[in-house]
């Protein structure tokens, strides 16, 4: 018998092969077959050990936990030495001899030895699968014997197995290799085919060992299954989140004192395992992620949600959609599981529908934020968001295709709507009908049961959601008050950041599972800074929520997800579901002795741990493939990005870890996703995050300086600079990324290096925005023609792409809107990709020498460009005042 590739236990294979009687012996390893324990790694049992050692009278305060769990590895590794011609194998009491003297006072030996079996004793599970293979071979008479590598003598092995699950285990043979003075890479299995009298094709044997369990019996004619846990992926998997205790000194996050890893890690692998082959590498990473990640942070929010209702008596939840489809399912499993008498329901909601509905609509304020919600809406999507048409609205015809990027323009868009008073009535009237039909799909679906219009008395309504800001809850309660339904909204969710103030000074309850308020900060800001992946996962695969019909029907904006994304998304909650599949199993297996995630600090940590990890360093395979996934704005907007953005490919050699911390939301989704695209920038990452490297090492020497960008309007005004630290990555390279945005910007300034130095520009790309319906431009500066023309303010054009800055403000400016073909642009992402040789901050070196033919050349091509371009523009008169500003520059700076 063969294993399989991806390393899953063929069990079906064993139950068929017990069914047809072609075997007379079924063979057991017990260590992570049988039995598995509530720890990552057994040696973790030993730092467990010591808190119960201390509590015990039985060891001194000093020696920590991380303390006995060196002593304890060291002393098994002497012991094994000592034993010289007599073999390498010990038992647990050889061990604990092995023990410094005096250490542990005058504790009996057999004392400290109990100590170590008793925590086994309650660390250890039974595997419920292995388990039904035994009772199918008890149920043919097959018998069952157990080969084992261990300490323990049959006593305490009598003791590790002696579970209902298991049934009687007299006449059950064991084998043990400290028993015999050999393990079973060295001779054990010789001993047990000899002993047993059956041939090796009679017998088929599952265990765990690569080497132990499977190469060295298969050689002698057994046929084995290879029961195994941790395959390469899922051992990456643990090593991001590093799982060694050594990684966290003397505490390890996520060990509890009497349940361990609550059975995380091995229940993780088990479901990993657990799913078929896919017919794509991209749904077997999508189902691990689902398995290994996703299902064990969720399987714990919907206990903890489960139960949060059951203390308050609340037996109805509220799951918004599109979350609310996979949430609801995890919550009702885990409320059956656990025998609680709570329910939870989807009910439709969406920030944009609850945003409108909870709209202000005479507050110009309110209007105006809720139009600069929508990101890159024209006028006339922005005048349709709100049930207006162009032609309501005369006063904004001549800029309907214009983009709101900037605060101007969406204030005159505020201002018209909320100062005109018959557009104001419209827009209120816009807003009632959208309040009153979400009520009414609210009541159709019972989540306002018991609530009277305008009663005295009403009922909570709970929400279940990811979270974040609470926004949903804090604009339902808004809009349910102005309707005066007295219904109180509380919030429970995964995660919420600081944000969620506002939810509390509304005086609404809103707790979170892994992160409330912001706290603990790592866990809040690196969940809800890449929090695009984690809803994908658990959206129901439909468009978001834009509005109700008349009926209270729901009505969905339309999706753009491509089949094969779906397919992913899909298998993702394949594998969410399987684990809690897999945890519900032992829960109700346990007669209710199954811990619970729901209320341990260590179990909090130990999924927070999970989920930082893997948003902080996917790996590259999880890269490939939810880096093609699209994210739609859902608010009013057509506008889809992917989760790598393309325009930062090209950019990702230049990029260091702080310039990842640096960029926007709007940048980039999902930062880790883009250095897990880079090996360089992934191991600089990972390295950082494990805190072998100092994040400042990607830092020039010395002061920090700043790549400064300014902006000129058209009255001839530098505006204040906006500002991007300046680094140099591993590849020596360096990157800046800004934006600004004002109505009428023509002219930029960029400070590239922010101190003398000389740079080598190897392309610069503007992203900007004009009115009009062609109101996107992307220009870009990558040859040395581009850079010739342009004007230089304390620094010099070298040739080639090469320009040295002589001071820290010195720059180079950039034309933007004549180089776009428009009066002017109204916001702009600047991007630059620059390696650069710092200079003496004292001025004193000697500079390069400039080709003073290109230095003429690029004059002459700047005056020429410039004339042509103020002439064309404002003849004879537009000439002469490009000479008054040409003038003024003479005399001022740049700074």
């Amino acid at each position: 018998m063969t294993k399989q590739e991806s390393g899953y236990p063929l069990l079906d294979n064993v139950h068929r092969i017990i069914a047809d009687r072609t075997c007379s012996v079924l063979s057991l390893d017990i260590f992570d077959t049988v039995l598995w324990r509530r720890v990552p790694r057994p040696t973790d049992t030993f730092a467990l050990l010591a808190s119960r050692l201390r509590d015990a009278g039985l060891s001194p305060p000093w020696v920590t936990d991380a303390t006995l769990r060196r002593m304890r590895i060291a002393a098994e590794r002497d012991a094994r030495r000592s034993r010289d011609a007599l073999g390498t194998e010990v038992s647990l009491f050889d061990i604990w001899r092995a023990m410094p003297d005096g250490v542990f006072g005058a504790a009996p030996l057999e004392r400290l030895v109990e100590a170590e079996v008793g925590l086994e004793r309650e660390l250890t599970v039974v595997d419920l699968d292995v388990a039904e293979v035994v009772q199918a071979a008890r149920k043919q008479d097959v018998p069952v014997v157990l080969v084992s590598d261990t300490y323990f003598t049959e006593e305490q092995l009598a003791r590790l197995l002696d579970r209902p699950e298991l049934g009687p285990t007299e006449g059950v043979r064991i084998f043990r290799s400290n028993q015999h003075g050999t393990d079973k890479a060295s001779g054990l299995w010789e001993i047990v085919l000899r002993d047993l009298g059956r041939s090796p094709e009679q017998i088929v044997h599952i265990g765990d060992h690569e080497i132990a369990d499977h190469e060295v019996p298969a050689k002698l004619g057994v046929r084995t299954v290879h029961y195994r846990r941790l395959d390469e992926p899922y051992l990456e998997v643990l090593e991001r989140e590093k799982e060694p205790v050594e990684a966290f000194g003397d505490h390890a996050p996520g060990l509890d004192e009497r349940d361990g890893d609550f059975g995380l890690t091995s229940l993780r692998a088990k479901a990993v395992h657990a799913g078929v082959p896919f017919s794509t590498s991209a749904l077997d990473v999508a189902y691990r992620y689902g398995a290994g990640v996703l299902g064990p942070v969720l399987t714990g929010f919907a206990e903890w949600a489960a139960w949060k209702a059951h203390e308050a008596g609340t037996r109805r939840l509220w799951c918004s959609m599109r979350e609310g489809e996979l949430l609801s399912r995890l919550i009702n499993e885990a409320a059956r599981a656990r025998g609680w008498d709570v329910e939870a329901k989807p009910v439709w909601l969406s920030r944009f529908v609850t945003s409108l509905a909870g709209l202000d609509p005479y507050d110009t304020d309110a209007v105006h934020a809720f139009i600069r919600t929508g990101y890159r809406l024209t006028v006339r999507q922005a005048l349709a968001v709100l049930g207006l048409q162009p032609g309501d609205v005369p006063g904004l015809a001549a800029e309907l295709d214009t983009v709101i990027d900037n605060g101007d323009i969406a204030d005159r868009v505020a201002r018209t709507l909320t100062e005109t008073p018959h557009l104001c009535n419209r827009l209120a009237g816009t807003v009632t009908a959208v309040r009153e039909r979400l009520i009414r799909s609210l009541r159709d679906a019972g989540a306002l049961d018991g609530a009277a219009e305008g009663g005295p008395a009403g009922g909570e309504l709970t929400l279940v959601d990811l979270g974040w800001g609470g926004t949903i809850q804090r604009l339902l309660a808004r809009a349910l008050h102005i309707a005066r339904i007295d219904v109180r909204v509380s919030g429970l969710y995964l995660a919420t950041d600081d944000r969620a103030e506002r939810v509390y000074m509304a005086g609404l309850r809103a707790e979170g599972y892994l992160a409330q308020a912001g706290h603990p900060a790592h866990v809040a800001g690196t969940v809800t800074r890449s929090p695009e992946i984690v809803e994908q996962c658990v959206n129901a695969l439909c468009g978001s929520l834009v509005g109700f019909a008349e009926d209270g029907a729901p009505v969905l904006a339309e999706t753009s997800d491509s089949p094969s994304q779906n397919a992913e998304r899909r298998t993702v909650q394949d594998g969410i579901l399987a684990f809690q599949h897999t945890w519900n199993r032992y829960v109700e297996a346990s007669g209710g002795t199954w811990p619970d995630l729901a209320r341990p600090r260590a179990a909090r940590e130990r999924l927070a741990q999970i989920l930082v990890a893997a948003l902080e360093s996917p790996t590259p395979d999880e890269a490939a493939v939810f880096g093609n996934w699209t994210h739609e704005d859902n608010f009013g907007s057509s506008e889809v990005t992917t989760l790598l953005p393309a325009d930062l490919e090209p950019a990702v050699p230049y990029l260091s870890p702080g310039d990842l911390d640096d960029l926007g939301m709007r940048d980039s989704f999902w930062p880790g996703l883009i250095a897990a695209s880079d090996t360089g920038l992934g191991a600089m990452t990972r390295a950082i995050a494990a805190g072998a490297i100092d994040r400042e090492a990607f830092d020039p020497a010395g002061e920090p300086f700043e790549t400064r960008l300014r902006y000129r309007t058209s009255d001839d005004r530098w505006h204040e600079p906006v500002r991007r630290r300046v680094r140099i990555n591993h590849n020596g390279l360096s990157f800046a990324r800004l934006a600004f945005e004002h109505h009428d910007t023509v002219d930029i300034s960029l400070a590239i290096p922010g101190r003398p130095a000389i740079v080598r520009v190897d392309w610069i790309e503007a992203r900007v925005t004009a009115g009009g319906r062609d109101r996107e431009h992307v220009l870009r500066w990558d040859k040395p023609e581009d850079f010739v023309g342009l004007h230089y303010a304390d620094c010099r054009y070298l040739g080639g792409n090469l320009m040295e800055f002589d001071t820290f403000y010195a720059a180079v400016w950039l034309p933007l809107a004549r180089r776009a073909g428009v009066p002017a642009v109204s916001s702009g992402q600047v991007t630059v990709a620059f390696a650069m040789l710092p200079q003496s901050m004292t001025g004193m070196a000697p500079r390069m020498p400039v080709d003073r033919r290109a230095e003429r050349s690029a004059r002459a091509a700047r005056l020429t460009e410039r004339l042509r371009e103020e002439y064309r523009s404002a003849g004879v008169k537009g000439v002469a005042a490009g000479a008054g500003r040409v003038a003024r520059r003479k005399i001022g700076d740049t700074r």
